[in-house]
């Protein structure tokens, strides 16, 4: 099973970040609340000394498919590569697809369900995003139980190390889940891959960052409201209504504070929905892309 990457380990800076993260040094960690793989799914693949040349994947390119063995992921042109499986709508399905807009990437990509949508909204959040595959390839792979197949949710290409993901509501995971998530973690462990299962999110986060999401598009800012907002938060940790009160111009000077947090200039105390009284920084790294959720 693959190891826990350093993402997982990596603490926020402020006060009390044990406990409460700041939005603007959050990690994946922070937000989601990840699946345990077992060890009893673990146990049930077959992994001889060749597995990686028995496992299978298939991948996408036009109207193409290509077989790829595991152990020479990294010969695949991610880049080029499309859905391995097509996103289908129909009025009588239980799950909900669709197309949502990325920031980082300047364009839409499918989900197909409220979860996925969730995930890639927090995965633009993280700064650092580059490409998002949906239904990246399709997994063939061995179990006690003979051969299984298993397409993963996405491969979430970023400035560092790509991550495989899966989402799962937590209610959801049956025993052949798990065994799936196992094998998909083994193949991320050898092509050099991050691998999470995304069962849940954290209390107040999906709030947050839809919030935050409403000012993650370029704001033009004649009066200079960004760079009071940050001079403001030089004096440290304060509420968000005294911080915004002391621009020119407060009514605007809230929507340039929603952009700052998207782009994690300032940072929020992850303790509640965001108000008047939420507590705002100033990010510690001062930079505009300062996403630490791959790092």
């Amino acid at each position: 099973m693959a190891p826990q990457p350093a993402l997982l380990d990596h603490a926020p800076v402020g006060p009390s970040s044990a406990d409460v993260p700041w939005s603007d040094t959050s990690t994946l960690h922070d937000l989601a609340r990840m699946h345990a793989i077992s060890a009893d799914a673990v146990g049930q693949l077959v992994m001889p000394p060749d597995w990686s040349a028995r496992w299978t994947t298939a991948w996408r390119f036009g109207r193409t498919l290509v077989g790829c063995a595991v152990r020479d992921l990294g010969e695949v042109d991610l880049l080029s590569s499309v859905p391995v499986r097509r996103f289908s709508w129909r009025t009588d399905q239980w799950h909900r697809p669709g197309l949502g807009y990325l920031v980082s990437t300047e364009r839409h990509h499918g989900f197909e369900s409220f979860e996925e949508e969730l995930l890639l909204l927090a995965a633009d959040f993280s700064c650092s995003l580059v490409e998002a595959l949906a239904q990246p390839f399709r997994l063939r792979f061995r179990s006690v139980n003979g051969s299984v197949e298993h397409i993963p949710d996405y491969l979430l290409l970023t400035d560092g190390t790509p991550w495989l993901i899966d989402v799962r509501p937590s209610e959801r995971i049956e025993p052949e889940d798990d065994i799936k998530f196992a094998a998909a973690a083994e193949v991320a462990l050898v092509a050099g891959w991050n691998y999470a299962v995304v069962a849940g999110w954290r209390d107040h986060v999906v709030g947050l960052i839809d919030t935050f999401s409403a000012g993650r598009r370029r704001l033009t800012d004649p009066l200079q409201l960004q760079e009071q907002l940050l001079l403001a938060a030089e004096d440290g940790p304060q509420p968000f209504g005294t911080l915004v009160a002391r621009c020119s111009l407060e009514a605007v000077a809230r929507a340039h504070a929603m952009h700052l947090l998207w782009h994690r200039r300032l940072g929020l105390q992850i303790t509640g929905p965001l108000t008047d009284a939420s507590t705002i920084r100033r990010s510690p790294s001062r930079r505009s892309t300062s996403g630490s959720w791959w790092q």
